[in-house]
């Protein structure tokens, strides 16, 4: 979808540790790849240190440089004023520069944070959900409103395989949603996970595999202004 060419500027947002800037760099673009995370950088950095990488927060991202696309996969969700994530977004492409993204949508992992929230209530617990999911509705508007023509904007299911068959939902949470599991006491975090467990086996658990319930939102935008 992003198809790029030599001799193009590409912003990575939300690069993590840098595995697709990489991809993308080896189509002779020229790359620069920004996220939040100290750790992510300095990944990427070691990972690739021929390509460019910048500690940067794509809400309050700011550059004198314009850009011939923005790219990016899986971050975008996790910033929750996407209003000014999108403005930044603009602001850094040229005239008819184009933005590729692919990022969790509405009703992105709906029956694990179900699940999860059900264990919490049971216990008297909750935890504030910070992602931001949209649906085509709601954000090509919010494109649109910064001079982005949306040209294509997809809803899908993306139902994925976790890689261990016994423990995958688990680990999954572990890294994802450290919050819910770290405010419930030690003691009582198998039994947490065990009904977290028993209620997705009936629809996340099939073929020997546990799955997460994607769903994600893929947009292709140009900048008009």
């Amino acid at each position: 979808m992003l198809n790029p060419q030599g001799g193009e500027r590409i912003l990575d947002v939300g690069c993590g540790t840098g595995q697709l800037t990489s991809k993308i760099a080896e189509s002779g673009a020229s790359t620069l790849g920004i996220d939040n995370s100290v750790d992510m950088i300095g990944q990427a950095r070691m990972n690739y240190p021929k390509l460019e990488f910048r500690l940067a927060d794509i809400t309050k991202f700011e550059t004198s440089e314009k850009f011939d696309a923005v790219f990016s996969n899986a971050a975008l969700h996790w910033v929750t004023d996407a209003e000014a994530a999108v403005s930044s977004i603009a602001a850094a492409l040229k005239p008819g520069g184009r933005f590729v993204a692919e990022f969790g949508g509405r009703g992105n992992i709906q029956k694990i944070v179900a699940a999860l929230d059900n264990a919490l209530k049971r216990r008297s617990l909750a935890v504030a959900n910070t992602f931001f999911f949209p649906s085509p509705g709601e954000y090509a508007p919010l494109l649109e409103k910064y001079g982005l023509e949306v040209r294509s904007i997809e809803l899908f299911d993306r139902v994925t395989d976790l890689d261990d068959p016994k423990d995958g939902i688990r680990n999954w949470i572990r890294m994802f949603k450290s919050k819910w599991v770290e405010i419930v006491p030690p003691i009582q975090r198998e039994g947490f996970f065990q009904e977290v467990e028993a209620e997705l086996a009936k629809t996340l658990h099939f073929n020997g595999i546990w799955h997460a319930d994607y769903r994600r939102l893929r947009v292709i935008a140009l900048n008009k202004t």
